[in-house]
């Protein structure tokens, strides 16, 4: 029923061509007709998928928006599901949140820069839920590293058996085409630009040196295993140039014919496939104001089992009581159109007013928990300084409502006045300020806190009490009321585990 649907992130560092691949996949699918490079002026030719203020200043992607396209195959017709995930370092948690709903990942590779450590981080997160990846190695038209050496540094890095589909016939100023080991057939540059314009040769005429090449990494790694890929123990391997491209058809295709179509979810012992019996999904993103002229939140679900109608009632796990979703979304980059159905794989917008947050299940009966979708404890900490005493309450709210929305954590102190947020990366404190300001028209400064991170405390009522009752200068609660140990170094957490072995300080927590 649902093999048709392909639920996909990109990962990436900054910079290796992430919001181009994503805006060319697009393009292929028929969804944009217009590829405009990013930091190009004027707004015509922005990437669709970068919409935030803050996205618009500095042209990278801080929130992960979601863009359904679809492309015709020879048999059926595929609906992609492609979740943008920030590449940049700094705006990890949402990130690590966006990878617990999809299916697959593409791993975008800088020819000349290797893996970098954000994607490593990426991968890790990948890697935890076993969700298969395809590398893409990109920018093979400009001067980059030997082929062998990518896939060479790819194997021993990510611990992955790498199986290369296709192979550059020089790189750079000497780049002269794709050979495409599947079909045989060579993309060739084309015009001025030296782009793929369509043109590709059967028993193309390669070059000596080339030959060789293109013999070696035939034999010198292993063919493609499809369970092997999918178990997440072998990657493919696509070479290309997203700018230019090259690959891009070839990586679609890979995605239609490899990648698992929507997989089964953790619920505590048990997982829930496509086939049981009523619609259940999870929130992994809330999204405040979207839409600027109405002050609306947009939760986020990746829908894992039936069929949803439009109009349905779904009881959230948060809420207890059902809720009518009358005006579900379906995502198209800026666009978006009311969904009458979803299948399971899709991702839909919940327009509502702060009662769904990450992590909630949604169902018809209410008896099922997903599982996985953690808090990360925050790697920096700060106190948030209000400029305006008089608007305390907004602050709250506004804190409440961003970390409810995975932008930052918030934490209340028991001793002391001012609020602390953290976050996992410093991007997410300058999302922080512009986001209060714009949005909930506060003004406020952050300063340092005496506190370098945060655990969650977890044992039994008693020994949490007696813990508190002895360091309440290092206690807070988060905007759920847990208990949380505010320490000034990691030795501080080391040392308070020893001497309280009955608890333990934990660096997530499940939502």
């Amino acid at each position: 029923m649902t093999s048709n649907r392909r639920t996909f992130a990109i990962i990436s560092h900054p910079d290796a061509g992430k919001t181009t691949l994503t805006e060319k996949l697009l393009l292929q699918g028929g969804a944009i007709h217009l590829a405009g490079q990013v930091k190009a002026r004027g707004d015509a030719r922005r990437a669709r998928s970068d919409w935030m203020k803050i996205e618009q200043q500095r042209g990278i992607s801080v929130t992960s928006s979601v863009m359904t396209f679809e492309k015709d195959f020879d048999s059926e017709t595929i609906t992609f599901n492609l979740l943008d995930t920030p590449g940049h370092e700094d705006f990890s948690e949402d990130t690590y949140r966006t990878l617990t709903a999809v299916d697959s990942a593409i791993m975008v590779i800088d020819a000349a820069k290797g893996i970098e450590p954000q994607t490593l981080k990426l991968f890790e997160v990948c890697r935890l839920r076993s969700v298969p990846i395809i590398t893409f190695v990109n920018k093979v038209d400009r001067e980059g590293r030997d082929a062998f050496e990518t896939l060479d540094e790819v194997a021993d890095k990510l611990a992955l058996d790498v199986s290369p589909q296709m192979w550059p016939i020089g790189m750079g100023g000497l780049f002269e085409g794709l050979l495409d080991f599947r079909t045989g057939l060579v993309a060739r540059p084309e015009g001025g630009s030296k782009e793929f314009l369509g043109k590709r040769e059967a028993d193309a005429a390669i070059p000596e040196q080339y030959a060789e090449e293109i013999e070696l990494a035939k034999v010198g790694y292993p063919e493609f295993d499809l369970e092997a890929y999918r178990n997440g123990d072998l990657t493919p391997v696509y070479f290309g140039s997203a700018l230019k491209n090259f690959g891009v058809e070839e990586l679609i295709t890979a995605i239609a014919d490899f990648a698992p179509p929507p997989r089964p979810q953790p619920a505590g012992e048990e997982l829930i496939g496509t086939d049981h019996g009523e619609v259940t999904g999870f929130i992994f993103k809330v999204q405040a104001n979207m839409d600027p002229n109405h002050r609306d939140r947009i939760a986020f679900m990746r829908q894992v089992s039936g069929t949803f109608k439009r109009g349905m009632k779904l009881t959230p796990s948060g809420l207890g009581k059902p809720i009518a979703v009358h005006s579900p979304i379906l995502f198209f980059a800026q666009d978006r159109e009311i969904a009458d159905t979803a299948e399971p794989g899709d991702i839909i917008g919940i327009p509502n007013h702060g009662t769904l947050r990450v992590g909630d299940t949604l169902s018809e009966t209410n008896k099922i928990r997903f599982t996985g979708l953690p808090n990360f404890a925050p790697e920096i900490l700060r106190r948030v300084q209000l400029k305006d005493p008089t608007k305390t309450k907004q602050l709250r709210k506004a804190l409440d409502d961003l970390s409810e929305e995975g932008v930052i954590q918030v934490f209340y102190p028991v001793i002391g006045g001012s609020s602390i947020v953290g976050v996992v990366g410093q991007l997410q404190l300058d999302v922080l300020i512009s986001r209060l300001s714009a949005e909930y028209k506060v003004d406020a400064g952050l300063e340092a806190s005496p506190f370098a991170t945060a655990r969650w405390i977890k044992g039994s009522d008693a020994a949490k009490d007696t813990f508190e009752k002895f360091n309440q200068g290092n206690i807070g609660h988060d905007r759920d009321g847990d208990l949380v140990f505010l320490a000034k170094s990691s030795w501080d957490v080391g040392y308070q585990q020893e001497k309280n072995p009955e608890l333990t300080f934990s660096a997530t927590k499940e939502r």
